[in-house]
C-alpha cells in the first residue's frame, strides 16, 4: 500500500470545499524531459509578468517582447513568408509556408485569433500562433489583429472576426474557412461562430479552441491550476466579467458563452479543443466539449499532461510539437476538399 496522505491539514466544508494548510505537489512524470526542465524557467519568466491592474503600455510591452522572441525562434523551425494586410478593415498578418501551399490547401484559409486577455497579443502574438501551423499545415493562415480592451468593449472584436470572414466567403466555400485560436482568441473562436448563427452566416467548416473556449474559467482547474503553477489557490477564479473587454456586458449572453445555449451549439462546426493538466482553463475547455458533444456537434478534445495555459507558444517542447501536429490533422480532416476544376 502508498503512504497515506497527511490528514492533519486538510477538511472538507459542506459546501465540499476542501482546505489545506499546506501542499507539495511533484511536476508530472508522464510530461517531457524537455518539459520538466523548461517547467521551472517559465514560471520564473511568467512571475516577471505585469498584474491585469498594470497600465496597458506596460502590459503590451512585456508580451509582445515574450512573443517575439518564441516568434523568432519559430521562425528558424518552420520557415514562413509573413505580409501585413488591411482585410475588411482589420489589420492582419498573413502567413504562407516557405515551401509553398499544398495543393489539396490551395482553396483553404485559416482565421487565427490570438490570446492575451483580450488586451494584448496583436502582432507577435498572433505570428506564435500561426507560424508553426503555416508551416506544417502548408496552408495559408491569416492572424488578426482585432479591437481590445480597454479602448473596445464586447462584441468589437466579434464584429471584427464577422468583416474578414464575410470577406473571405467572397472568394471561399464556408468549408474551405477554418478559425482557430488560443485562450482569449479561443473564447472568441466561439464568441465569433455564435456571431456568424446569430447573423445568419454558413459557419466555417472546422474551428479550434484552445487553452480557453465554450464558458468562462471556472470548474476545479480555476483553483487546481494555479496551485500546480505555484501561483497558490485564488480567491476566486478569472471570470470574463473581470476582462475590461467585457466590462458591462451580461455574462450569462450566449453570444458571449455560446456554451449556455444547446440550440446555438447544435449548429456549430466539427471543433478541436486543446488544453493541459495545469491549465486554469482546462475545466472550461473540457466541460464545453461535454457540451458540444451533448448538442450532437463533433468535438474532439486533447488534453496533455502536465502543460500549462498556452504550453504551445513555446516550440522546442515534444507536446507542442504535438499539438501543432494535432491541429494540422483536424484542420485537414475536417476543411473541405477541393472541387474538380471544370473541363472545357
Amino acid at each position: 500500500m502508498g503512504a497515506r496522505a497527511d490528514q492533519r491539514a486538510a477538511g472538507v466544508k459542506p459546501d465540499g470545499t476542501v482546505t489545506a494548510t499546506s501542499v507539495a505537489i511533484p511536476y508530472s512524470q508522464f510530461a517531457s524531459s524537455e518539459a520538466r526542465t523548461f517547467f521551472p524557467k517559465m514560471l520564473a519568466a511568467g512571475a516577471k509578468a505585469p498584474p491585469l491592474s498594470a497600465p496597458i503600455e506596460r502590459s503590451r510591452g512585456f508580451y509582445d517582447r515574450l512573443n517575439s522572441d518564441r516568434a523568432a525562434r519559430m521562425r528558424k523551425r518552420y520557415p514562413v513568408t509573413i505580409q501585413h494586410q488591411t482585410i475588411a478593415g482589420v489589420g492582419a498578418d498573413v502567413l504562407l509556408p516557405a515551401q509553398g501551399v499544398s495543393a489539396a490547401n490551395r482553396h483553404r484559409v485559416l482565421i487565427n485569433l490570438h490570446g492575451g486577455a483580450f488586451l494584448w497579443g496583436a502582432g507577435s502574438g498572433g505570428l506564435v500562433e500561426a507560424i508553426p501551423i503555416a508551416s506544417l499545415g502548408r496552408i495559408r493562415v491569416i492572424t488578426l489583429d482585432y479591437r481590445q480592451g480597454p479602448e473596445y468593449r464586447f462584441p468589437t472584436a466579434s464584429e471584427d472576426v464577422e468583416a474578414v470572414y464575410r470577406t473571405l466567403l467572397e472568394t471561399h466555400r464556408p468549408g474551405e474557412i477554418g478559425i482557430y485560436g488560443c485562450s482569449a482568441g479561443g473564447i472568441l473562436t466561439g464568441e465569433a461562430v455564435a456571431r456568424f448563427i446569430a447573423d445568419k452566416l454558413p459557419v466555417p467548416g472546422a474551428i479550434g479552441t484552445f487553452c480557453g473556449s465554450l464558458v468562462t474559467m471556472a470548474g476545479d482547474s480555476a483553483y487546481v491550476g494555479p496551485l500546480l503553477n505555484g501561483h497558490g489557490v485564488p480567491a476566486a477564479s478569472l471570470d470574463l466579467a473581470m476582462l475590461p473587454y467585457f466590462a458591462g456586458v451580461d455574462a450569462s449572453d450566449p453570444m458571449v458563452q455560446p456554451g449556455l445555449s444547446p440550440a446555438l451549439l447544435k449548429q456549430f462546426p466539427p471543433t478541436l479543443l486543446i488544453t493541459g493538466t495545469r491549465d486554469m482553463a482546462m475545466s472550461s475547455v473540457v466541460h464545453s466539449q461535454a457540451l458540444l458533444a451533448q448538442a450532437g456537434v463533433e468535438a474532439e478534445l486533447h488534453v496533455w499532461e502536465g502543460m500549462w495555459h498556452s504550453f504551445f507558444s513555446d516550440p522546442e517542447l515534444p507536446e507542442s510539437r504535438q499539438a501543432y501536429r494535432t491541429i494540422v490533422a483536424f484542420f485537414e480532416r475536417h476543411l473541405a476538399p477541393p472541387q474538380e476544376e471544370a473541363r472545357p
